[in-house]
């Protein structure tokens, strides 16, 4: 029962949040930010299952129980934990409580509806890592919604309304556009099902079962779902097209809900793609490698190529985000046990590198009032620590042998470059190697233009050392950036035991 408790405690621990008085909230939100943290390194250490939670493998702390009947479906209260899903719970924890630590400074107002929607979101992304029922999932799913809007339209910036409705409506009509696709999957199915269980419907598509619906045979079928489905998460991802809500909402939000966005949100589309469109559908996948592969190279390379006509500092970490989610989906069209592996780890390794890139910008920003890159330089002599940091997850941003994103696109690489699942899968791997040239390219020409030469600041701010909060905030993450890439295997041995079920034919 430690998945449910963990999730009732954080739900209530929102509560006690919002009644709470102001002056007391950051710091009330933080100390019970720790028990989730507790919770989810509890589970590590005591992990043992094997295989996948969708395809029949043994899970760690699942717990079952009918709910009710719906439209002829047993829905039920179904949660457990397998490789992929278990870091994915570590990461929430990890940079919730890393997040509330960073609002500590810049958030001054209504501070107890602000941490107690943080604790409320932390609630709801450790259900969707968890559910096994897509009734639950699809909750859950939507629920972390309301707190990231009422997030960036609250506590934002000027354009903050704009930026917070152009999220919700996008994200909103993605998830209407996913729940169509796969709810036809679910009536296609027809009898072969009796409930809206992940497992039950992954094991009956996997197994040929599926029929046609809405006057569509079971191969169209499945080509329609994927591609509703596929573009509903990616939407959530983001991909290119589909990414342009992104900057605006990561400009307008404050620092702490970038981190979250950007570290976790993001990371609920990849995963949401692994768990449905590449675990269930892996033929309809397989015969759509190419253009999906064209979309994952396009995103890491007009990524960056955007990232590098910015002055904003926090717009060139954003659509470095959408960069870098690219690698993921070339790692998952691979089908190879070190592409989706690596595109698995990337999400973690992504997940603390781009929460440490917002973080030290948030830093930077809380003392100068400016992100903008003409607006500064020398900052490295009065902020060293923080210039420090910021260069060193930079580096980690370009690959760094020896940090935990290095080790996520070598996996992706060495499994996308060796496909058989991937036509001119050498061809589509070197036109995302590619990228790296350009990430470091608008990395170091920011680096250089912010940190370093003659001190000048266009505000009038004084600018002096970060608090000790913030730098002990930015070091955590920059130790755990260092320490997976040091020891990927505490997480790749899982994450692969997890991955190899789904693979059609094996792979590298």
């Amino acid at each position: 029962m430690i998945v449910e408790a963990l999730i009732a405690f954080t739900f209530v621990a929102a509560l006690v949040t919002f009644v709470a008085p102001n002056r007391v909230a950051g710091k009330l939100a933080f100390g019970l930010s720790l028990v989730p943290i507790l919770g989810s390194l509890f589970m590590w250490s005591q992990y043992d299952a094997s295989g996948n939670a969708l395809l029949g493998g043994s899970l760690a702390f699942e717990e079952s129980f009918a709910w009710l009947s719906l439209a002829g479906y047993e829905l039920s209260w179904h949660t457990g934990v397998d490789g992929i899903s278990m870091p994915l719970i570590v990461l929430t924890t990890v940079l919730t409580s890393l997040a509330i630590v960073s609002a500590w400074t810049p958030i001054d107002s209504r501070q107890s509806q602000f941490y107690g929607l943080f604790l409320f979101m932390e609630a709801n992304l450790i259900g969707v890592f968890t559910a096994l029922d897509f009734f639950m999932w699809f909750v859950f799913w939507e629920a972390v919604l309301i707190p990231m809007y009422l997030l960036v339209g609250v506590w934002g910036g000027p354009r903050r309304k704009y930026a917070a409705i152009k999220f919700f409506v996008y994200t909103n009509v993605a998830s209407l556009l996913m729940f169509i696709g796969f709810m036809a999957l679910v009536f296609g199915l027809g009898d072969s099902i009796s409930s809206l269980g992940l497992p039950e419907i992954a094991q009956a598509l996997r197994g040929g079962e599926l029929g046609g619906f809405g006057g569509l045979d079971a191969t169209t079928l499945r080509t329609v779902a994927f591609v509703a489905m596929f573009i509903g998460f990616g939407v959530k991802v983001p991909i290119v097209p589909l990414h342009t809500w992104l900057p605006d909402a990561h400009v307008e939000a404050p620092t702490p809900a970038s981190v979250m966005l950007a570290g976790v949100l993001l990371k609920m589309g990849t995963y949401a793609l692994l768990r449905f469109n590449f675990t269930m559908l892996p033929e309809t996948a397989t015969a759509l490698a190419i253009p999906i592969a064209v979309v994952a190279a396009l995103s890491v390379i007009y990524g960056a190529m955007l990232a590098l006509a910015q002055q904003d500092l926090k717009r060139i970490v954003a659509y470095s985000s959408v960069s870098s989610m690219g690698y993921v989906i070339l790692g998952l069209v691979a089908y190879t046990v070190y592409g989706v592996g690596g595109a698995t780890f990337q999400m973690i390794a992504h997940g603390l590198i781009s929460g440490l890139m917002f973080m030290a910008v948030g830093v930077i920003y809380n003392t100068t009032h400016t992100r903008m890159v003409g607006d500064m330089s020398g900052m490295a002599d009065r902020m060293p620590i923080t210039a420090g940091i910021f260069v060193a997850g930079a580096f980690g941003y370009m690959g760094l042998p020896l940090m935990a994103g290095f080790a996520g696109e070598f996996f992706i690489f060495v499994g996308s470059f060796g496909s058989q699942s991937l036509p001119f899968a050498p061809v589509f791997t070197a036109a995302a190697m590619f990228g790296i040239v350009i990430v470091a390219g608008y990395l170091l020409l920011a680096m250089q233009r912010t940190l370093f030469g003659s001190f000048r600041l266009e505000t009038d701010y004084p600018v002096g050392r970060a608090p000790v909060h913030d730098t002990l905030a930015l070091a955590t993450l920059l130790v755990l950036v260092i320490a997976l890439g040091v020891a990927p295997d505490l997480f790749f041995t899982m994450i692969t035991d997890a991955v190899n079920p789904i693979l059609p034919g094996g792979g590298l």
